[in-house]
């Protein structure tokens, strides 16, 4: 019997990787939370660490998570955009770079950008009109919204004739666990500029999670994709061009996930019911008499006479 319980015991690895996918499973804004049981329950600060390790940076990053800078100078999008290694992100409005503690999801440290790790002057100028215009929308639009124009292919390119691309990452959050809710917004546009056609596509990812957890546990995790072109103009023009395209795409997103709320009633909710009991037959709401629950409840109650 003791040879069959020896055989049973999971092995570190095996604990590590089930750490793992708790821990990247958490719902939006509580990863915090979901460590510490998981911590409880492994009750071994090694497989914890190990886990944890591993697991809060490919959270962070999957969650566009945001950190306030120690100097309060801004705050920073830990993303993998901006990731110049392991635990360093760079700002690009700020031309900083903060350094992250992944476990403690805190900016410990902030040093100025170096200059190869900016963009060219050239690409400068596109990526901070653009930044400009998506910096107005998310603070029209999102609450508590934080934004990024990031250059992530052809930096270095000094002047037309070249190829370019920028990201632009938007990340809204709502955190309220004593109301039992959580919920975030990440999109992230990738904003191909092409020389020689001059156009610009535009491809955009959306994702919405949503987690209400008071006496139940439902949530919603969807994602969209979308695509759309423009003409490659003066980085102005681009930047007012792109952003009435996020605008576009981003409200009518909103719109049909709103739309299906209302509809949840009278479709989703009722599909997940059984269309018949177990005895194949619809219940005679018109003559419920026939049941002997009934006739003996109307008995006892005296219902009739």
């Amino acid at each position: 019997m003791a040879e069959e319980e020896e055989e049973s015991e999971l092995s570190e690895k095996q604990k590590v990787e089930i750490a793992k996918w708790f821990l990247l499973n958490s719902p939006p804004g509580e990863i915090q939370y979901v460590a510490k049981d998981v911590k409880s329950i492994l009750n071994d600060d090694g497989v914890f660490n190990e886990a944890a390790s591993e697991a809060f940076p490919l959270y962070n990053k999957s969650h566009f998570i945001v950190l306030p800078m120690p100097d309060r100078s801004g705050d920073v999008l830990v993303t993998s955009f901006g990731e110049l290694e392991d635990n360093a992100f760079l700002d690009p409005r700020t031309a900083q770079v903060a350094i992250v503690d992944h476990v403690k999801q805190v900016c410990e440290v902030v040093r100025p950008a170096l200059d190869e790790e900016l963009a060219s002057a050239y690409i400068e100028e596109f990526r901070f009109s653009l930044d400009a215009e998506i910096l107005k929308y998310v603070e029209e639009v999102y609450p508590k919204g934080v934004c990024s124009v990031y250059c992530v292919n052809g930096k270095d390119a000094e002047g037309p004739g070249f190829d370019f691309e920028l990201a632009v990452v938007i990340s809204a959050s709502r955190h309220s666990p004593q109301n039992f809710c959580n919920g975030s917004w990440c999109s992230v546009w990738n904003i191909d500029f092409k020389d020689e056609q001059q156009t610009v596509e535009v491809k955009g990812k959306l994702q919405v999670g949503a987690h209400y957890f008071e006496e139940g546990n439902v949530q919603l995790d969807t994602k969209h994709e979308c695509k759309d072109a423009t003409l490659f103009q003066a980085p102005e023009d681009c930047a007012l061009a792109i952003s009435s395209i996020i605008r576009h795409h981003e409200t009518e997103y909103l719109a049909s996930l709103e739309a299906s709320y209302l509809n949840l009633p009278d479709s989703t909710f009722k599909d997940l019911r059984r269309k018949l009991p177990v005895t194949r037959t619809l219940f005679p709401w018109h003559n419920t008499l026939q049941f002997s629950l009934t006739r003996d409840i109307s008995k006892e109650l005296g219902i009739g006479k």
